[in-house]
């Protein structure tokens, strides 16, 4: 068994593309003619992206979420740390 202990390895589990990489934030300056306050950007990673066009797919059962969501807001939302670590050796040994 081999256990890998790094950062592509991670972004292989989590399924981003290894070649595309988050563009860093640019900040705009007062001399160009722009306030710094207004003219800030920030760029999604690809990830990113595809988690944010994910969340508006019909797949969501949005009952499930709101309950989930106030259960942790409320703090009686408990998950067994043995079926977090089951989870996460599965999705690296590619079992589903």
């Amino acid at each position: 068994m081999e256990i890998n202990n790094s950062y592509d390895s991670l972004k292989s589990l989590l399924g981003v593309n290894t070649t595309t990489s988050a563009q860093p934030a640019s900040k705009g300056s007062a001399a160009t003619g722009g306030s710094a306050l207004g003219s800030d950007s920030a760029t999604l990673s690809s990830a990113a992206s595809q988690m944010s066009q994910s969340a508006g797919d019909d797949g969501v059962r949005m009952d499930k979420v709101a309950s989930i969501q106030s259960a942790i807001a409320s703090g009686t939302y408990n998950v067994l740390a043995s079926a977090v670590a089951t989870k996460m050796v599965d999705a690296m040994l590619g079992n589903n």
